[in-house]
């Protein structure tokens, strides 16, 4: 299996959509990859690609933090997918782990989602309150986060706002 992790290219953004529609059935995510794209709110896209066939997806975007902390450099992950033929044999984990390395290589801080945290913890995500994250998104043990740097833990409570485009693409608008 000759799986390769890049960079999209502009190319890839219809087997993208492709990946997004089969892994979820349904247009969500495939609209807010697209709606985030076009807003330029892209922080890192990558494909996996299995003899040269884009069979997996992840998108990293920016996130706020409330009240705000100087220099703070914190990415929301997702949506992340993979092709259902391709589910079960390591390409997703694959997209999450060079994912976080290149934030992590790249300055940023820490990577917030929404997930299942059984599948999540192994990679290192835990509670975002565990780092003092709260959210719009809800509190629950779905919304979790990973610091890339020793002392990400912020010292008081903080607001994770997403982009704007997670509100449009869940209102069903665009």
């Amino acid at each position: 299996m000759a799986l390769t992790i890049r960079q999209e290219a502009q190319s890839d953004h219809s087997a993208i959509t492709r990946v997004h529609d089969l892994a979820f059935g349904q247009t969500y995510e495939s609209r807010l990859v697209t709606l985030l794209r076009d807003a330029q709110r892209v922080t890192l896209s990558l494909v996996a690609a299995l003899n040269g066939e884009v069979v997996g997806h992840v998108l990293f975007s920016p996130v706020t933090l409330a009240p705000q902390v100087v220099d703070a450099r914190w990415v929301a992950m997702g949506p992340i997918g993979v092709l259902p033929e391709y589910q079960g044999r390591g390409i997703g984990s694959r997209l999450v782990n060079e994912g976080a390395e290149w934030c992590r290589v790249h300055g940023r801080d820490g990577i917030v989602l929404l997930g299942a945290p059984a599948y999540y913890s192994r990679f290192g995500f835990a509670p975002a309150r565990e780092y003092n994250l709260t959210s719009d998104c809800g509190d629950g043990p779905e919304f979790q986060a990973l610091g890339l740097r020793d002392g990400v833990t912020l010292p008081i409570r903080r607001r994770v706002t997403y982009s704007s485009e997670f509100e449009i693409t869940s209102s069903g608008g665009a």
